[in-house]
């Protein structure tokens, strides 16, 4: 994929070769000591995850519940300030508030009143196709109900879901049910009103019948439809900014269904309503031509915010102080700068770690109670990499960062070993041990000291406060640049120490040294996922083959014959590899190490590895990251971060 069409003599030019001087320019001087005090907590000892038990029902709760917060990690739109001990201000009329994000939504501080372009075309976004009704009715109390189309629609969001594990969570339920009766309130079905005496098997059974034609398409059928659906689509695919053309990424409209949500969310099964063009903002160059709404609507608004690069904008129907945009794609240009200031920027913290280390020491023995706790929480974010937090609404999930952490989050294990137990991002629980500075540990108890468990650990701080702190140490840092910092100090070192230099030495041994160390990084950035449902089966199909090789092996020994000795070194060769994909496969089934690769990790770290072991890219890195990272390929072997 051709990361951007030019419409000047740089055409041709790869974007790594087209942006030296920005490199040049953000790049910090080198330090050449090996001193493990830049090196972060994490890597330098062993994390003591423990298998994810269920939360404990013990774990405190707070009466003000709070949200994890880092603002880089936020969506672009959000405007909302969040200030630790503050009372909200008074909403503002949807509108004023709708207008007021739409104008500064993708506007950071970086970028404030920064002319982002001149000129601005794009078509607009693809609306999901309207609801085609199917006429099976919903069982009620016995007797089979026919629904009206808009309340169908909303039945058989939770008939296809019927058999998952959503289906099976009371509140999941509960949500759906909520918004289910408000859809048939003042209707001619009112009258269903308990959830338990609804029956949607056939619906559910209708939902298989029509997967199964599905899947008996014949594959030339099933490519037409793919020619013909990205004919029609092809259009808003591209846009032009400033005479180029470049990649959209999402614009599709998501279509209407149930909210799933990530972890336990206390919103999952509400209603997902369907997204019309009066609920989208076009942000679009003054004189170009505005694309065209759905016959019969019209759009919401029609702005000119040249300080932003979204193209098209609206509420988020569930969390609707969120927005979602329309963004450049994953491999314009326009991403591909952002990426590369994200990764000098963080590149550049190596050159100040040191002062800032020695500032929060000095403030934790010296400073005042403020100071104090930014000192500490200041060293959490750079030795555990751990997110921010802030305050949020009580109907979202209790999940927590470092300046919401509360006194029941932590254990002290004598004499200086912390335990933290909560629940992080998308609910991710962060169940980990480890040993800090004494400094640290006493300051913590000291907070702690008196305090209930649902009480907060730093009372007298949150993000902006810590934010804007680290900004006084370093112009542009804030604690998601400790992030990215610590993925990928962490990364460099431990390929520089861990990858296998040997000449006998197989790609896939190397592939395999990069994915511990990748793992260590997700460990550190408590990146999980969920055991795969597939795995057992997965793992029995590899052991299965592997004794099946064993088999062949010991046959072709048995015969005795010259002839053998060369197919039996290979196969011992792919027997070596199999075992070497298992251990690897089962060691990292708990671990994500997409989210890092995508977000944390300088790519030009990865990419230079590849060059300097003869590792081609695709083997660690999907097509998609090859094409996003395009502007990373151009590196020289000898990169350090």
């Amino acid at each position: 994929m051709i990361l951007a069409t030019m419409s000047d003599s740089d055409d041709d030019v790869p974007l790594g070769q087209r942006m030296p001087e920005l490199v040049k320019k953000m790049a910090p001087k080198r330090d050449d000591s090996d001193s493990d005090d830049d090196l972060p907590l994490g890597a330098r000892m062993q994390s003591k995850p423990k298998p994810k038990p269920k939360p404990s029902a013990s774990k405190p709760k707070p009466k003000k519940r709070k949200v994890e917060s880092d603002s880089d990690d936020e969506p672009i739109g959000s405007l909302i300030k969040k200030s630790g001990g503050s009372k909200p201000k008074p909403s503002k009329p949807r509108s004023s508030v709708a207008r007021k994000k739409a104008k500064t939504g993708s506007r950071t501080a970086s970028t404030k009143g920064k002319k982002l372009w001149k000129t601005l075309e794009h078509n607009g976004v693809v609306f999901p196709p309207p609801y085609e009704p199917h006429g099976v009715p919903l069982t009620y109390d016995g007797v089979d109900v026919t629904l009206l189309p808009h309340e169908e629609e909303v039945a058989s969001f939770f008939a296809v879901m019927k058999d998952t594990d959503y289906a099976q969570k009371e509140v999941f339920v509960k949500n759906f049910f909520e918004g289910f009766k408000r859809v048939l309130k003042n209707g001619p079905n009112k009258h269903i009103k308990e959830f338990k005496k609804c029956d949607f098997t056939k619906m559910y059974m209708h939902h298989l019948e029509e997967r199964e034609k599905k899947k008996n398409i014949t594959n030339e059928e099933k490519k037409a439809a793919k020619a013909e659906k990205d004919a029609l689509e092809e259009k808003y695919t591209w846009a032009v900014i400033d005479g180029r053309r470049e990649k959209v990424g999402n614009y599709r409209v998501e279509p209407p269904g149930l909210f799933r949500g990530r972890g336990e969310h206390p919103k999952m099964g509400r209603v997902k309503k369907r997204i019309m063009p009066e609920d989208i903002i076009i942000n679009i160059g003054k004189g170009a031509p505005v694309p065209p709404p759905l016959p019969g609507h019209k759009w919401k608004d029609v702005i000119h915010n040249d300080e932003v690069t979204w193209l098209c904008g609206w509420n988020d129907t569930i969390n609707t102080k969120d927005w979602k945009y329309v963004q450049f794609g994953a491999t314009s240009s326009i991403k591909a700068e952002s990426d590369i200031n994200k990764y000098e920027k963080a590149r550049k913290l190596k050159t100040a770690v040191d002062a800032i280390r020695r500032d929060y020491f000095k403030k934790m023995k010296s400073g005042t109670v403020l100071e104090q706790q930014l000192a500490v929480t200041t060293y959490l974010v750079d030795k555990l990499a751990l997110r921010a937090g802030g305050e949020k609404d009580e109907d979202l999930a209790d999940t927590v960062g470092v300046c919401t952490l509360r006194a029941g989050h932590l254990d002290f294990l004598p004499p200086n070993t912390l335990k933290l137990d909560f629940l992080g991002k998308d609910s991710i629980r962060y169940l980990q041990e480890h040993e800090v500075d004494p400094l640290v540990y006493n300051a913590l108890q000291k907070f702690c000291k008196g305090k209930s468990p649902e009480s907060d650990i730093f009372d007298q701080i949150d993000p902006g406060k810590v934010n804007k702190h680290l900004q006084s140490l370093m112009p542009g840092l804030t604690i998601k640049v400790f992030r990215t910092y610590n993925a990928s100090y962490t990364l460099n070192k431990l390929l520089k120490e861990t990858t296998p230099t040997e000449k006998h030495t197989t790609v896939a041994a190397k592939k395999a040294a990069y994915d511990v160390a990748n793992k260590e990084v997700a460990v550190l950035c408590n990146h999980q996922k969920g055991v795969s449902k597939a795995h057992d089966a997965q793992m029995e199909k590899l052991q299965e083959k592997k004794k099946a090789m064993e088999k062949e092996i010991s046959a072709l020994r048995k015969e005795k014959n010259d002839k053998n000795k060369k197919k039996i070194a290979t196969l011992r060769e792919r027997h070596a590899k199999l075992e070497l994909q298992m251990k690897v496969k089962d060691e990292l089934k708990t671990v994500s190490l997409g989210t890092s690769k995508i977000n944390y990790l300088d790519p030009r770290i990865t990419v230079a590895w590849c060059k300097l072991h003869e590792v081609p890219p695709p083997t660690v890195y999907t097509r998609a990251l090859v094409e996003k990272f395009n502007w990373a390929m151009e590196v020289e072997p000898t990169f350090d971060f």
